[in-house]
């Protein structure tokens, strides 16, 4: 497992790399790909020894028995976090947008709200507003520099046409690994206000040093009569190319609706990703993640350090992810000056705050899953653009 590897991704239809100069206008001759949520390290052996399994046998026909495959996500879930999980509760989907899509068609009906608590993941409100529902927006408060959750205010923000709430955990793109009391009162907020719990934690195995992650159902186990958990190998492994996610659904009788949306769609998997995850949720897989995660936070070291030179500039303190939330808003400068220092100047795309919601307006995420050479040659180069500063 050599991260350090410097791949060429360029030519290989990665959006992160091959959209970045049409998406922001950064130079692709000398432009620096931070913004996209996948990493440019190679996955583990026993991923790769997987796909050359299926291309060795070379005939790529419909996937069938998928005991071991749901046999590795109970062994990852039980193994990794402590969670125990029935083989039935468990629906697989393609990724978690397409998972986050099916759970709002199948417990929500146009017109209705969806709460989420901003800024978060953008692909929430945009498949949320696809759907003809809409988006409730909950702003997370900034306390000593890091979000927590605010029901005192949220309660003034509900219209009483909610249904549903989908949280991140760990949060995206705060970092944020929620405590066992914020998962617990997020929960009771849910029963209050008889909300289907959405618990979104693809990023559960990406932590940093001293962090530990609580599966919701462990959290809050009275509440599973309207949790619905959505979890995936894509993330922890870099195989999002694959698109295979879970939903598990751990009552009965809430399954029942997102059963028959999935046959109702016609949703079957892709053998690819069934043989990837299945050969990543491993003991191989586990002492890979051990040691991505050790790197990663080399890397959020590397570039913090860099922020923290700049005045007026703070990343905010990251538990969790690969992902540098970093708060431009103490330069006074317009969002139109700080795109051109750090697209044109220091010729990185990172992810504009505003997409994520109310509260991300001053921020920029920064994808750092990538070799350690190119996190410096980032932070040198935003250095450089806020020179003046310094």
């Amino acid at each position: 497992m050599n991260f350090d590897e410097l791949i060429n991704r360029f030519g290989t239809h990665s959006v992160k790399w091959d959209m970045m100069e049409k998406m922001f206008g950064v130079p692709a001759d000398r432009g620096l790909a931070m913004w996209v949520a996948d990493m440019d390290f190679r996955p583990p052996a026993c991923v790769q020894r997987a796909v050359e399994a299926m291309v060795n046998h070379g005939v790529y026909g419909y996937f069938g028995d998928d005991s071991a495959y749901l046999a590795a996500i109970q062994w990852w879930m039980q193994t990794r976090h402590g969670w125990t999980v029935p083989e039935k509760a468990i629906f697989t989907t393609h990724g978690l947008v397409n998972g986050t899509s099916l759970v709002v068609d199948a417990y929500t009906a146009p017109g209705d709200a969806v709460v989420l608590m901003t800024p978060v993941y953008h692909a929430f409100a945009r498949v949320i507003k696809a759907a003809g529902r809409t988006v409730t927006e909950c702003p997370l408060a900034l306390v000593d520099g890091m979000y927590q959750m605010d029901f005192d205010h949220w309660e003034t923000l509900l219209t009483g046409r909610e249904k549903m709430l989908i949280l991140c955990s760990p949060h995206n793109p705060g970092g944020r690994v929620w405590t066992a009391e914020e998962l617990q009162a997020t929960a009771a907020f849910c029963q209050k206000h008889d909300l289907i719990l959405v618990s979104d934690e693809i990023h559960h195995d990406l932590l940093m040093p001293g962090q530990s992650h609580i599966p919701m159902p462990l959290a809050a186990p009275e509440i599973t009569d309207r949790l619905i958990m959505m979890t995936a190998a894509t993330k922890t492994f870099n195989i999002a190319g694959s698109h295979t996610g879970n939903v598990i659904i751990l009552d009965e009788k809430l399954r029942g609706p997102f059963a028959a949306r999935m046959m109702a769609l016609g949703i079957s998997p892709n053998s690819f990703g069934m043989h990837m995850t299945t050969a990543a949720y491993s003991p191989e897989g586990a002492e890979w993640v051990d040691a991505c995660c050790a790197y990663l936070d080399g890397n959020r070291r590397v570039l913090d350090a860099a922020i923290a030179t700049i005045p007026g500039v703070r990343s905010m303190p990251l538990q969790a992810t690969y992902l540098g939330w970093v708060d431009f808003a103490g330069t006074g400068m317009t969002k139109a000056e700080i795109l051109n220092r750090v697209e044109q100047q220091a010729g990185i795309a990172a992810n504009h705050g505003e997409s994520f919601g109310l509260g991300g307006e001053s921020y920029l995420r920064f994808n750092f899953a990538t070799p350690r050479a190119v996190v410096e040659q980032a932070a040198e180069r935003l250095r450089a653009a806020f020179a003046d500063l310094q």
